[in-house]
């Protein structure tokens, strides 16, 4: 009788173990609840109108359409019940042999209700579309001769909090939005007022990257006009005023929190197996205290030699460890000795605008056009489908030329 596996979450790593387990010795379910794989990278490029959701998003039913043994179900995970290896959901439960835990990570607040109540994340391709909807939004409101003088000011603060690379690339789109696609879009309107301010809590713009690409990062973007402000974070926000540590106020309604990420847990496991967020598991990925349930992914806490504190939350380690679980499962399956997973890093990167961006490779480290050339080829190449690498490619060729793009499109939707 053939073995289920059952892998909630289709991110990269819930993708990635699921295109490795298309065999005929496996019944595999897929339990999402989005019917598609999102890129997270390119968030940013949706939330600042440079690329569509359909270019960035990838259905599952489509990339498994020749696929025997893999379902999707579109469900809702509500709880596990280990004793009697079920996994509960909004439509009811489904049993395992196996089950894998890819639910990754969603936007943390740090038990902050008001910020959290009136903040903008992107964490999701509908959080992206939400963020390009409320600025454009605004940016018509500002034209407005129903808008005082004190409105006019908030439209025109966008805010950025965490200067990781999602808010160092937002903060750069939003940049170049100011520079090359307002002044086109509203010929008669001035927008020199328009600020864009990232706010970060260390000493520096893209922490985790080599002292070069901190200090480039932060230099492409001062020079682009972003009010850079470290060693600062919010402590309030109403909808209309953030209050900084430092007691400065900023009026706007633009706030976006990109400060930090807290995993997706899901009742029915022994809280022991959580640590930092995140359930604690083994060098197989197996979950501490549990023979047949995995977790991968953001999702997972593994302490190695070389990573005693966890690996880092990233694309590539996620990518990984799926992998390295789908030859695992098949090596319990023909009574062979699991493989140990260890991340070996590649480096690390963003982009901050046109020509500027820094990589962190191993043994090399630069910035500047050819970072920029690297940080498009190999996101291109990530890029799931021929199709939607061409789509890509095209709008990045068309802005390259023009500083222009046709895509600023609000979509509202009624209540």
């Amino acid at each position: 009788m053939k073995k289920k596996v059952i892998i909630i979450g289709g991110g990269f790593a819930g993708l990635h173990v699921a295109k490795a387990l298309q065999c005929e010795s496996l019944d595999v379910v897929l339990i999402d609840k989005q019917n598609h794989h999102q890129f997270q990278p390119l968030y940013y490029q949706v939330a600042s109108a440079r690329l569509e959701p359909s270019n960035i998003s990838f259905p599952f039913r489509k990339i498994f359409q020749k696929s025997k043994n893999i379902q999707v179900r579109l469900e809702d995970v509500k709880q596990i019940l280990p004793n009697n290896n079920q996994v509960i959901t909004n439509e009811g439960s489904h049993s395992y042999d196996f089950l894998i835990i890819a639910t990754g990570c969603k936007t943390n607040f740090f038990g902050n209700s008001a910020i959290e109540q009136h903040a903008l994340s992107m964490k999701t391709t509908e959080e992206s579309i939400q963020i390009r909807n409320h600025i454009l939004l605004n940016f018509e409101k500002y034209i407005s001769a129903n808008v005082s003088e004190i409105e006019k000011q908030q439209l025109l603060n966008i805010v950025l909090v965490g200067a990781g690379p999602t808010g160092v690339e937002l903060a750069g789109a939003f940049a170049e939005m100011k520079s090359h696609i307002l002044p086109r879009d509203y010929p008669q309107t001035d927008f020199s007022k328009l600020n864009v301010f990232l706010l970060e809590g260390s000493k520096h713009t893209l922490n985790s990257m080599s002292n070069k690409s901190k200090q480039a990062s932060r230099k492409y973007l001062e020079d682009m006009g972003v009010i850079v402000k470290t060693e600062t974070f919010v402590t309030s926000y109403d909808g209309h005023q953030a209050t900084l540590n430092n007691g400065e106020v900023i009026p706007t309604s633009n706030l976006i929190w990109a400060a930090g990420v807290i995993g997706n847990l899901i009742d029915g496991l022994e809280t022991s197996t959580i640590i930092r967020n995140r359930y604690k598991v083994d060098r197989q990925n197996k979950i501490i205290g549990y023979q047949n349930i995995y977790a991968i992914g953001d999702i997972a806490y593994m302490e190695t030699p070389l990573y005693p504190n966890g690996h880092p939350q990233l694309a590539n380690v996620a990518i990984n460890q799926g992998k390295t679980l789908a030859k695992n499962i098949k090596r319990l399956l023909s009574q062979q000795k699991p493989l140990d997973y260890e991340y070996k890093d590649l480096g690390s990167m963003a982009t901050i605008g046109k020509h500027r961006a820094v990589v962190d490779l191993p043994h090399v480290k630069f910035s500047g056009y050819l970072a920029w050339f690297f940080w498009m080829f190999l996101h291109l190449m990530l890029i799931l489908s021929v199709r939607n690498k061409m789509q890509i490619f095209f709008n990045w060729a068309w802005n390259y030329f023009t500083k222009d793009s046709s895509l600023r499109l609000i979509l509202k939707t009624k209540k």
